[in-house]
């Protein structure tokens, strides 16, 4: 077998023997019923109600789970091995270091995805199975672009997680860097650009600049891909309200999820390449 598809599968299996992977995926699935089954509970309502606004609040539920669930399983997935003493011992195989870097980048997302799939997927799908007959081919393709879209979201953060692994000496200091960048990119970045707004008054050239900015964050750009699609009226009015009058071309905004995937892996690999052990 191919050595990148061998390390894959067991990265895989290992991250759903890991107790955090299952009780993350049933964690998913629970938060997306609650919300579904809850989120109008403030309007006196409770059950479901709109499949939009649900998707929408799940988009921002995602939006914080999936990254940080990215980085925590593969923070380690070199320094973890340097520390335990047994890279050299992988290295002495017939495995190059970029097939090593790979297979463990595929094997990671893949079990991202699968559990994403799992979790959100079981109950997305419980909520198509309440929509009415007409609109169940949209509910399915909202489905597949939910799915598809948090993957790669996942991917993005997997391929960061392995640059701090492959570029850090200890798993105490991996492990900091990947709770800063979960930090960084889905909270801090936001809050920088709503300062930005603040501070300029919303002015003009602010408006027209806006909507460029948030391509460069792949957690907004996993927002975009969803909110867009639901249009008015769902979810962060900031995002939607900033954005109404500027039209992403779904094609441009999964290649730059896709582009978030692959260059940090890209990265990973090339330093690991040249680093010394």
């Amino acid at each position: 077998m191919n050595p990148i598809l061998t390390v894959a599968a067991k990265e895989f299996r290992d991250d759903f023997r890991n107790r955090w992977t299952v009780a993350l995926t049933i964690l998913f699935a629970l938060l997306a019923l609650g919300i579904a089954w809850f989120g109008s509970a403030a309007a006196g309502r409770v059950g479901f109600t709109s499949f939009d606004t649900t998707l929408a609040s799940l988009t921002t539920l995602g939006a914080f789970v999936i990254p940080l669930i990215g980085l925590l399983i593969a923070y380690d997935s070199i320094v973890g091995e340097r520390d335990d003493g047994t890279l050299l011992l992988m290295l002495s195989y017939p495995l190059s270091r970029g097939q090593l870097v790979a297979g463990k980048f595929l094997g990671h997302c893949g079990a991202l995805a699968a559990a994403t799939l799992a979790g959100f997927g079981f109950a997305v799908a419980i909520m198509q199975w309440m929509q009415p007959p007409e609109q169940t081919m949209q509910a399915w393709l909202q489905i597949a672009r939910f799915i598809l879209s948090a993957s790669l979201l996942g991917a993005s953060f997997v391929g960061l997680a392995c640059l701090i692994s492959v570029q850090t000496a200890d798993k105490s200091r991996a492990a900091g860097l990947a709770l800063v960048g979960w930090l960084v990119s889905v909270v801090l970045f936001d809050l920088a650009l709503l300062a930005l707004l603040v501070v300029s008054g919303g002015n003009p050239l602010e408006r027209a600049v806006y909507p460029y900015l948030l391509l460069l964050n792949p957690v907004d750009v996993f927002r975009l891909v969803n909110l867009t699609a639901l249009g008015d009226g769902a979810g962060n009015d900031l995002l939607t309200g900033m954005t109404a009058h500027h039209v992403y071309p779904t094609a441009l905004l999964y290649a730059l999820l896709l582009g978030w995937a692959v260059a940090p892996f890209a990265w990973a690999m090339l330093a690991f390449r040249r680093k010394e052990i």
